[in-house]
């Protein structure tokens, strides 16, 4: 009778694991990302919605949890289920520069709280100037700003603490300027900034001045990949102009902690697949993103190659987070 008893038991936990399984399977997937509608990162994060949502047969929905540069996007899937009906879509910045930017002060632990699913894409960080500044080459630029460091070696970014931010402070100390910061409140702002003169140059994601280059409202003059950006393949990378500068930035997939290998691979599978569609690679590379649709192993280090890479110039830029 115990006997009996211990294997209905049982196979009422298996059934109740079935049922669980298939539930998150069937019901509605969530991915979080933590910035506005109409921002790149919003964008993309639609675009993969839909595509995972017909390759896993289910709804995909997003929402939009923004605040703190992204961290609130973060916190909520941090406290979701692991269960594979929440994902949280994220930059580079939130998983391996703000452990570093904002150390002592995160309400997560990028590499305890959270389980890689999928590396997406690539961006690349660039320097834009505005059309006023007389500089169509980086060494036009440089040579500017030393004839008058006083008037202008004032540089924008969308943030303080962010990737462009930092990016502009390596380049300075590359350069041998002593470049100024100014942080802006957002993309949006920053871009106004610049095409109407506000500031000089603007360290930013190459993508999101791609508009201003096309309507002559700025000019981009090199980005910090490893090599040049599809995009703006006329635009030479900073190594080649004869400066040792890399900033690859990239967006990735993420479920809560604890989420089973066999859910997270299932979900990483249709994230890669999604990205790889010709059709979406097309598009992407259009919005100035290079598609890559790594599985969760290469994203977890890259990650963590990229918290190496930034710790040394952040500290050395002697932010504070206000």
């Amino acid at each position: 009778m115990a006997i009996r008893l211990k294997k209905w038991l049982g196979g009422l936990g298996v059934a109740a694991l079935l049922s669980s399984s298939v539930g998150a399977q069937n019901g509605t997937l969530k991915i979080v990302v933590g910035y506005p509608p109409g921002a790149t990162s919003d964008t993309l994060t639609r675009l993969v919605a839909e595509g995972m949502s017909k390759r896993l047969n289910q709804p995909v929905v997003v929402e939009n949890k923004t605040g703190a540069g992204g961290q609130l996007g973060n916190q909520t899937v941090k406290a979701a289920a692991a269960d594979g009906t929440t994902l949280l879509m994220t930059p580079v910045a939130t998983m391996s520069i703000f452990p570093h930017s904002y150390a002592g002060r995160l309400s997560y632990d990028p590499f305890k709280d959270f389980a890689p699913v999928a590396h997406l894409t690539n961006f690349q960080i660039g320097l834009g100037v505005a059309t006023q500044v007389p500089a169509q080459k980086l060494a036009d630029y440089v040579a500017w700003v030393k004839s008058d460091p006083n008037k202008n070696s004032f540089y924008g970014s969308a943030a303080s603490g962010s990737i462009p931010h930092f990016f502009g402070v390596m380049f300075g100390k590359a350069a041998g300027l002593n470049l100024q910061h100014v942080p802006y409140r957002g993309t949006a702002a920053s871009m106004q900034a610049l095409a109407a003169g506000e500031i000089a140059a603007l360290s930013t994601v190459a993508a999101d001045i791609q508009s201003l280059v096309q309507s002559n409202k700025a000019r981009l003059l090199a980005v910090a990949g490893d090599k040049r950006s599809p995009s703006f393949p006329e635009v030479p990378t900073f190594k080649e102009l004869g400066y040792d500068l890399s900033a690859i930035a990239w967006y990735g997939l993420f479920a809560p902690a604890g989420t089973p290998s066999a859910v997270i691979e299932r979900l990483s599978k249709a994230a890669m697949d999604t990205v790889s569609d010709p059709q979406l690679n097309k598009r992407l590379l259009e919005m100035g993103l290079e598609p890559t649709g790594l599985g969760p192993d290469r994203l977890a280090a890259i990650m963590k190659a990229d918290y190496d890479r930034w710790g040394p110039p952040i500290r050395a830029s002697g932010f504070k987070p206000d």
